[in-house]
């Protein structure tokens, strides 16, 4: 393999791998804000628990999505949004 074509793979790959880097849609300070109705529930311990369940990005914006059915109204695919940058922002970091 030439020295170029060595180049050009990793520099794809590097491209390739920010791609899938994504950020949360959302806006995290709004997102602490309208996380505060869920600390009716519960307080901001579970996320930073070892045993938490939530692995990625994709699922953690599904489980505030199923949670934000909870309330009424639902939250907004706007709140979701927000509330999920917020909590990787601050607690998760993928």
């Amino acid at each position: 393999m030439s020295k170029h074509t060595h180049s050009t793979l990793i520099l794809v790959a590097v491209l390739l791998l920010a791609a899938c880097a994504q950020e949360p849609k959302g806006d995290p300070v709004r997102g602490m804000q309208t996380h505060e109705v869920c600390l009716d529930c519960h307080g901001t311990e579970l996320y930073a628990s070892p045993t938490r369940k939530i692995k990625s990005l994709d699922a953690l914006r599904k489980d505030v999505a199923k949670w934000g059915d909870y309330y009424a109204p639902a939250l907004t695919p706007q709140d979701v949004d927000d509330i999920t940058a917020y909590l990787n922002r601050d607690f998760y970091k993928f």
